[in-house]
């Protein structure tokens, strides 16, 4: 009997203590307010993820300085999504059933924030994207949203310089197949058509690929007057095989062209490359900027990338929405939707009635190894 009675106390403890473990991780309380975070940590967007991650860090710490969300501090509680979408919907079921978190800032792709948005929706949890660009984000549903312009806007930029700017008449595509390249090559495409232009070839290759001799091979047999890329670092290995198979065109390429691993695996092959790019520059005389950058580099030894400054503005953003909505879902996603030009390091934010941002794109180039502007803003 008395076997017994210490059998039922031993359960008893032990379901007690889960109890309190769980209450202690919900996502908000007298404490701290928990942020879920999504990012690629490792595999082939790691790279991002870790500026992400840094920039985060960054302006929680910041925040949580001067105070915190109405006095209560924020932090952010990372999962890794390995850029993969069913990894993705992983760390958000967790984020949602363990952690209990009001809100998340993830994923960086848009195949993992895709996957992410059916679950986010069904359980009334917010996600805010910080790069996440495709079209099909915009109808993603209500509690969606992004900090970086839908690539209709990217994709028309594009167009619009190709065909006015530059003269382009024949292109050909390389791009990533993926809902990002998809997404925005559709829009280039469409864009590039209606003005007058013609799509001479498409070729497609697997996200983290390396090699493209195949493909480029292909291209060089078809006469075009330029090469529209889409990828993420691999364009550096892709416009070093160019110039090895002797395939001289003018290429063009997305603000994801914007990273120091392609100039060091590209080297002397991406100098000309024209690509679209948004307002973020880390010389910009700007004071918020420079108290991002300065910031940054002094925390961390390195001038922060394009993830890095989206990241940083949906870190603060999000802070905004809890200051003004409270800790809670419907208030993150109410507040969002009414904020007003919030001056970021990427300009200025205002969600529509989709969650989306309208940020305008501006034309870069690379001169002598270095990213530099094609036209002034």
């Amino acid at each position: 009997m008395r076997r017994g009675w210490w059998f039922a106390f031993a359960v008893f403890a032990s379901l007690l203590v889960v109890i309190l473990f769980v209450w202690s991780r919900r996502g908000s309380d007298a404490r701290q307010i928990s942020v879920g975070v999504v990012l690629p940590l490792t595999g082939d967007g790691a790279k991002y993820g870790a500026a992400a991650r840094k920039a985060i860090e960054l302006a929680f710490s910041a925040v949580n300085s001067a105070g915190g969300v109405n006095g209560t501090p924020l932090r952010a509680i990372y999962e890794d999504s390995q850029g993969k979408p069913q990894q993705g919907v992983s760390a958000l079921q967790k984020l949602i059933a363990f952690d209990r978190v009001p809100a998340v800032i993830g994923d960086l792709f848009s195949s993992v924030t895709l996957a992410m948005a059916p679950v986010a929706e069904s359980n009334r949890v917010v996600v805010l994207s910080p790069t996440s660009s495709a079209p099909a984000i915009t109808n993603a549903g209500d509690y969606i949203f992004r900090n970086c312009a839908s690539d209709e806007f990217e994709g028309a930029a594009m167009a619009e310089a190709a065909t006015s700017r530059l003269g382009i008449k024949r292109v050909a595509i390389l791009y990533v197949n993926n809902d990002y390249g998809v997404g925005i090559v559709t829009v280039f495409r469409k864009k590039f058509l209606e003005r007058g232009g013609t799509i001479v070839a498409e070729e497609a290759f697997l996200q983290g690929a390396s090699d493209f001799r195949a493909q480029l091979t292909r291209l060089r047999s078809v006469p075009s007057d330029a090469i529209y890329i889409v990828g993420y670092k691999e364009l550096g290995q892709a416009l070093k095989q160019a110039t090895e198979l002797g395939l001289k065109r003018q290429f063009l390429s997305t603000v994801m062209f914007e990273d120091l691993e392609i100039l060091r695996v590209a080297g002397p092959a991406a100098d000309g490359v024209v690509y679209s790019a948004r307002a973020y520059d880390p010389q910009n005389t700007d004071p918020r900027t420079q108290a991002f950058v300065s910031g940054f580099r002094a925390r961390y030894g390195e001038t922060p990338d394009i993830f890095a400054a989206f990241a940083y503005d949906s870190a603060n953003v999000m802070a905004r929405a809890m200051e003004t909505g409270g800790p809670t879902s419907e208030g993150i996603k109410k507040a969002l939707y009414s904020i007003k030009d919030f001056q970021g390091v990427c300009g200025p934010v205002t969600f529509d009635e989709n969650g989306d941002v309208s940020q305008p794109a501006f034309l870069k180039t690379v001169r002598n190894g270095a990213f530099t502007w094609f036209e002034r803003k």
